[in-house]
């Protein structure tokens, strides 16, 4: 396990469009009996509701969303370059059927019982404050609609950002 230590949010130098849209991020949710996490490039961070928070986007026929929906907690973990091969296969497999964190070649850590990703450079820690279901009918432009052929929509996911750890 790697030692983590806290840094306050507002040292925090983070570019989303390079870290979430190009790096990608997995998005962790659970208890220590049982959690899955997916692989995410779809999100922000900001401040909403005098909060700093963190958002980020799961579709319905995830498997990690059931986690994220049952509990109060999920974590955002960053990882460095030399782990796009595990995110592209956290991705792309479910943990419906394996442990595709092990299979990844990635472990488990657990702060105030909320699980993340050992092997992140950085870590959020977030308490889910709203869930927002988007719809097509909430679509002013009609060109988002091609996203979702299929059906398979996103629950924007905000959470307060209660810990940023870095190694």
């Amino acid at each position: 396990m790697h030692v983590f230590q806290p840094i306050p949010v507002d040292t925090m130098e983070f570019n989303p469009f390079e870290s979430i849209g190009k790096d990608w991020a997995l998005v962790s949710a659970g208890s220590r009996q049982k959690a899955n996490t997916m692989t995410v490039s779809w999100g922000g961070v900001g401040v909403l509701w005098g909060k700093n928070v963190a958002f980020i986007f799961v579709r319905d026929s995830r498997y990690t969303k059931e986690f994220i929906d049952a509990g109060d907690f999920f974590s955002i973990s960053f990882m460095g370059k030399e782990y796009k091969e595990a995110l592209s296969y956290c991705g792309s497999h479910s943990g419906r059927d394996s442990d595709k964190v092990a299979k990844a070649g990635l472990t488990w850590n657990y702060k105030h019982s909320i699980p993340f990703i050992d092997e992140g450079s950085f870590i959020f820690l977030c308490q889910k404050l709203s869930a927002v279901k988007l719809t097509e009918d909430s679509f002013i432009s009609p060109e988002i609609s091609k996203w979702y052929k299929d059906g398979d929509m996103h629950t924007m996911y905000i959470g307060e950002i209660l810990e940023l750890m870095a190694r």
